[in-house]
């Protein structure tokens, strides 16, 4: 006969699974960034959000969490900010997946998991804008100048005179995008990924 501390372990250890596996599927989705158009070339799009946000959905806000460290961990060995970049990117992960676990923890409805992740993309977005002004690009412009930086944003959008206002009319619009993307796919998904993660059987 199974105790309740057996079960409290099964479930634990599972969950430190599930949770070791989004990571490390979040890391490999972070290498298969892309270009998108209307952006400077050295900002790429990728869904490595994703798992931690389903992560946040099934397995609780910490789950959420610890995917975002264990990918940002994993790609420092192909770091080139000298782990600033990463930094940045575990900072804003946890905006977007901590508000979405939250909320939708406290209330477990369809309603609830999309606003916790509306709030979350909205909270990301905005960080985003101070991450990069004080702690990514001064990094880069250790190995670009921020003429050329400029350069990048103006020729796209020559009304953009400094980077504080690329950051809000480029990045933080883009960063957005990028949340928004990882919602829609969590919604769609979700429902079938749940019961897998938490090892119980769908109904």
């Amino acid at each position: 006969m199974k105790t309740n501390a057996t079960i409290r372990n099964r479930v634990n250890i599972r969950k430190m699974t599930m949770t070791a596996l989004l990571g490390a599927i979040s890391a490999v989705l972070m290498l298969f960034s892309f270009k998108v158009p209307l952006m400077p070339s050295f900002i790429s799009m990728d869904f490595s959000e994703l798992p931690a946000l389903i992560a946040a959905f099934s397995l609780g806000p910490v789950s959420g969490v610890v995917v975002c460290l264990i990918k940002n961990l994993l790609n420092l060995f192909a770091s080139q900010t000298g782990g600033v970049g990463e930094l940045s990117n575990f900072l804003l992960g946890c905006c977007f997946v901590l508000p979405a676990g939250l909320i939708y923890r406290y209330r477990k409805t369809r309603a609830s998991a999309l606003i916790g992740a509306l709030a979350g993309a909205v909270a990301m977005a905005v960080l985003s804008v101070f991450t990069n002004y004080f702690i990514v690009y001064p990094i880069y412009t250790q190995f670009m100048p921020m003429e050329a930086i400029m350069g990048m944003y103006q020729a796209i959008n020559p009304k953009v005179e400094n980077l504080w206002q690329a950051l809000w009319v480029f990045n933080m619009p883009f960063t957005f995008i990028k949340g928004m993307c990882s919602v829609i796919v969590t919604m769609l998904v979700y429902k079938k990924l749940s019961p897998l993660l938490q090892g119980k059987t769908a109904g």
